[in-house]
C-alpha cells in the first residue's frame, strides 16, 4: 500500500511551523553522545530531508525496534533550533505509523539557502530575561544555562544562571527537578525551555523559580556575552518585546501588540492594561522558610514528577534480591521492592548504593510503610511489569517509616489472573499472573547457563477449568523452596492450587511460563479464584482431559531439547539467522587439538562473577588485566579447546570452553597446562588426550554465524557435554520409534 508523506513538511518545520502533525519517514538513525545516549535521525518528506535529535525519553522506542530505518512516523510535539549554525529538529513526542517501509523518493538534505527564514530565527528567545522580570510568566521561552551551583545545607538546592544571550538572571531550581542535574540531563551550556516558572524577590534580589522545564539541547557552547540583569535594568526593560514572532511594546499603562507585519507600525492598536503586580503568593520579602509540615498522603495513582512534597502509605508485596553491578562509573549495588495501596495502585521503588544500606534491612514483605521525599522517573518496562508509568527512586533525604498499626484496608496482594487458554495468544516475554492445579512435578536438575554459571531448574504442569494445561519452569531458589514442597504434596496424592504472580511467557517450543527475579509463588492462596478452582477440581475437574499449550517432550529428552545429526546442522543452514540455534547431538570425539588448548585468564571478581578476560605478562613479570587495570601474581588457566566430533552422518569442528572442556578431558586446564609446560611430561599428557578420544557424548550445541575478518563463518560452541547414558538413550530411541509408528498408522 503506497504511503503519502506530508508534502513540504521539512521546509514548513524550518520556517517555524511546529503546530501541525506531519507524516515523515526515518531515513537514517545514528547513536551519538558520550556521557548520555542520544539518537540522531534523518527525517524525510520524500523531497527534502533534515537532521533531527530525539528526546532522551523516546530512546526506548529505538532500542526496542519500534522505530528503525525506514519507519513512517507522525511528529506530535517538536521544535526547530539552531545548533552550531545548523537547523536541527528536536523531536519531543512522536507516533510510529508503519514500523518498516522502503525509502520513499530521493530526498535532498535541506540547506540554509533552501529555507529563507533560517537566518532570522534566533536560537534563544530574545529579551526573555527582561520579560520574565517584568512579570511575563505565560510564555515558554528558550534560554541557556550559563552556570550551575549547588547550595543549601539541610536540603539540596541548585541555583542556575539563565541567559537569553543578551541578559542573564539568577534562578532557583525546584527540588523535584534536581534529578535532571544529577543525571546530567541539564548541565552548564544546556539549552532549556521554561514551561512553568515564577519570578520572586528574595533578600531584595529578583530570582526566577523554575518549577518545570524541558531540555532541548543537553550541551552547547555559551551564546553571546550576556550581562547580569539588575533591578534598574528590569525596570527599563519592561518595554522590550518578548520574542521575534509577535513583537510587543510594554509600558506601565499600555500594552501594544502587532496585528499586522512589523513594517506597518501605524496599525498598532493600544489596549489599556493595569500595571503588573506580582501575585501575593510569590511576593517574598525575606529568606525562604523550610516547610516543616508533614506531607499529605496521596494515592499511588496520583503520583507524578511535578509534585513537590508527597507521601504514600502502602504495603510491600515483593522485595527483590540485592544485586551488584559494574559499569563505566564503577561498582554499585541495587535492590527494588513493589508497593500496593488501599486504592489498588501499584508502583516499584528502587534504591542504589548508599541508599541500599539504609533501607534493605528495613523493608519487609507484607508490612505497611509511609514513604516520602523520593523522585519519580519513567518506569523501564523491560524490567518492570507493574501497571504504572512511573517508578520511585529513593534518595539520601528520603524517609521510610514503618506503620505500627496494621492497615486492613490495604490488601496483602493483588492479582490479575489470565486463564491458561489465553496464554496461548500472549506475546513472548510478556509478564502475567496465572493460577492452576499442579498435576505433575518433575525433579530438580542442574542447568548450565549461557554465562557459565550453574543453576537449578524444575518443571511442573498446571491445568485449569479452561481445558488447557501449561508448563511452569522454576529456576534457582524456587526449585528448592516452593518446588520441593509442591513435589512432596503431589507425591502424597494431593494436588495443590498454585498462583503465579509475574510469570514470564516463553514461546520456545510452544507456550510456557517461567519464573524471573520478581516472580512470586503462592501455594493454596486464600482468594476466591483459588477456592473456585478447588471446587471445580473436586467436582470432576480431576478427571477432565486437558490439552497442553506447551510442546510435549519425549521421555528421556530434556525440556526444549531438539535432536539433530551433524549433517542436519549443515543441510538445514542452522545458525545463519539473527538468533543462535540450540540443538542436541550425540557424537564421538575423534580429534583434539593440543596446541593452544587453554589461555591465561584474569582471576579477579567483578560483582559476583569472575572477570576471565585474557591477560598478559607485564614488565615486572606479573600478570596484567586491561579490563580491570590491575596486576596480580597468579592467573587462571581456562580451556579453549578445538575438538572434532563425528556421528553416523558426518563430522564437524566444535569449540569447548572451560566447563565443557573439563567434561571432555576430565581434568582442569591448570593440571593439563602444568603437565605439558611446567613438568614437561609429554607421556602423561599424551595418555590423557588419547584416553578421551572415541568416547561418545550427548552435546548441547550453540550454533551462530560470526564474522571472521571479511568472511562469515558458522561457529559451533559446546555448551554442555555429557557422557552417554546408554539406558536413557535406549529409552529415548524406543520412544522415538513408537511415536513414529503411531504417526504412520494415522496415515
Amino acid at each position: 500500500m503506497p504511503v503519502n508523506l506530508t508534502r513540504n513538511a521539512i521546509a514548513s518545520i524550518n520556517t517555524g511551523d511546529v503546530n501541525s502533525k506531519p507524516l515523515v519517514q526515518v531515513v537514517d538513525i545514528k547513536l551519538i553522545g558520550n556521557s548520555q545516549e542520544r539518537y540522531r535521525f534523518l527525517l524525510s518528506d520524500s523531497e527534502s530531508s533534515q537532521h533531527a535529535m530525539l528526546a532522551t525519553q523516546l530512546n526506548e522506542q529505538v532500542r526496542t525496534g519500534r522505530v528503525k530505518k525506514g519507519s513512517i512516523i507522525q511528529l506530535i510535539d517538536y521544535v526547530c533550533s539552531t545548533v552550531q549554525n545548523r537547523r536541527i529538529i528536536v523531536v519531543l513526542n512522536m507516533e510510529t505509523i508503519i514500523p518498516e517501509y522502503e525509502i520513499i523518493g530521493n530526498p535532498k538534505l535541506l540547506t540554509d539557502s533552501d529555507s529563507t527564514t533560517n537566518k532570522s530565527l534566533p536560537n534563544l528567545t530574545r529579551n526573555a530575561i527582561a520579560s520574565i522580570n517584568a512579570g511575563d510568566v505565560n510564555s515558554k521561552p528558550l534560554v541557556q544555562v550559563v552556570d550551575i551551583k549547588l547550595i543549601g545545607n539541610s536540603q539540596e538546592r541548585y541555583r542556575f544562571l539563565l541567559s537569553d544571550s543578551e541578559s542573564s538572571q539568577h534562578a532557583m531550581l525546584a527540588t523535584q527537578l534536581n534529578e535532571q542535574v544529577r543525571t546530567g540531563r541539564v548541565k552548564k551550556g544546556s539549552i532549556i525551555q521554561l514551561i512553568d516558572y515564577v519570578c520572586s524577590t528574595v533578600q531584595n534580589r529578583r530570582i526566577i523559580v523554575v518549577l518545570n522545564m524541558e531540555t532541548i539541547i543537553p550541551e552547547y557552547e555559551i551564546i553571546g556575552n550576556s550581562k547580569l540583569l539588575t533591578d534598574s535594568d528590569s525596570t527599563t526593560n519592561k518595554s522590550l518585546p518578548n520574542s521575534n514572532s509577535q513583537p510587543s511594546v510594554r509600558s506601565s499603562n499600555y500594552k501594544y501588540r502587532a496585528n499586522v507585519p512589523t513594517n506597518n507600525v501605524q496599525s498598532f492598536r493600544p489596549t489599556i492594561q493595569p500595571p503588573y503586580q506580582p501575585p501575593p503568593n510569590y511576593k517574598i520579602q525575606g529568606p525562604i522558610m523550610k516547610n516543616e509540615a508533614p506531607a499529605r498522603i496521596i494515592p499511588i495513582a496520583a503520583l507524578n514528577p511535578y509534585q513537590g512534597r508527597w507521601a504514600i502509605k502502602a504495603r510491600v508485596t515483593a522485595k527483590g534480591d540485592l544485586r551488584r553491578y559494574n559499569n563505566a562509573r564503577g561498582d554499585g549495588k541495587v535492590f527494588s521492592f513493589d508497593l500496593l495501596d488501599s486504592d489498588g495502585g501499584e508502583i516499584r521503588v528502587t534504591c542504589f548504593n548508599a541508599v541500599v544500606d539504609r533501607f534493605y534491612d528495613v523493608i519487609e514483605v507484607g508490612r505497611v510503610y509511609l514513604i516520602s521525599k523520593g523522585s519519580l522517573k519513567p518506569a523501564q518496562k523491560n524490567f518492570n511489569h507493574l501497571k504504572n508509568e512511573w517508578e520511585i527512586f529513593l534518595e539520601s533525604n528520603s524517609t521510610v517509616e514503618l506503620c505500627p498499626n496494621e492497615d486492613g484496608s490495604i490488601p496483602r496482594q493483588q492479582f490479575s489472573f489470565r486463564p491458561i487458554s489465553e496464554i496461548d495468544s500472549a506475546e513472548n516475554n510478556s509478564i502475567l499472573d496465572v493460577i492452576g492445579i499442579v498435576i505433575t512435578v518433575n525433579p530438580s536438575v542442574p542447568i548450565l547457563r549461557k554465562n557459565g554459571m550453574e543453576t537449578q531448574r524444575r518443571i511442573l504442569n498446571l491445568k485449569d477449568a479452561s481445558g488447557k494445561s501449561v508448563e511452569l519452569t522454576l529456576w534457582g531458589d524456587f526449585c528448592n523452596k516452593e518446588g520441593q514442597k509442591l513435589q512432596e504434596m503431589v507425591d502424597s496424592g494431593f494436588f495443590p492450587v498454585l498462583a503465579v504472580k509475574a510469570g514470564k511467557v516463553s514461546d520456545f517450543n510452544g507456550k510456557s511460563i517461567g519464573t524471573i527475579s520478581s516472580t512470586q509463588l503462592f501455594i493454596n492462596p486464600d482468594c476466591p479464584e483459588a477456592q473456585g478452582l478447588r471446587d471445580w477440581f473436586e467436582k470432576g475437574g480431576r478427571n477432565t482431559a486437558s490439552i497442553s499449550i506447551s510442546k510435549e517432550n519425549l521421555p528421556g529428552g530434556s525440556k526444549n531439547e531438539i535432536r539433530k545429526t551433524l549433517s542436519q546442522i549443515r543441510d538445514e543452514g542452522l545458525g545463519r539467522s539473527d538468533k543462535p540455534d540450540w540443538v542436541t547431538a550425540r557424537a564421538t570425539v575423534v580429534f583434539i587439538k593440543t596446541d593452544n588448548f587453554c589461555y591465561t585468564a584474569c582471576p579477579l571478581m567483578i560483582g559476583d562473577r569472575q572477570c576471565n578476560k585474557k591477560v598478559a605478562r607485564s614488565g615486572n613479570k606479573r600478570w596484567l588485566c586491561d579490563r580491570c587495570n590491575q596486576e596480580f601474581e597468579e592467573c587462571e588457566y581456562r580451556y579453549l579447546l578445538q575438538v572434532q566430533i563425528q556421528d553416523h552422518t558426518g563430522l564437524t569442528w566444535v569449540t569447548a570452553f572451560q566447563e565443557s572442556g573439563e567434561e571432555i578431558l576430565g581434568c582442569s586446564a591448570k593440571e593439563l597446562y602444568s603437565l605439558k609446560y611446567e613438568l614437561q611430561d609429554d607421556t602423561r599428557f599424551g595418555e590423557i588426550i588419547c584416553s578421551r578420544l572415541f568416547n561418545q557424548y550427548v552435546f548441547k550445541l550453540k550454533i551462530k554465524e560470526e564474522l571472521y575478518g571479511d568472511e562469515q563463518r558458522v561457529k559451533i560452541t559446546v555448551v554442555k557435554a555429557e557422557k552417554v547414558n546408554y539406558s536413557a538413550e535406549s529409552r529415548y530411541l524406543l520412544d522415538l520409534i513408537s511415536k513414529n509408528l503411531q504417526i504412520r498408522k494415522k496415515f
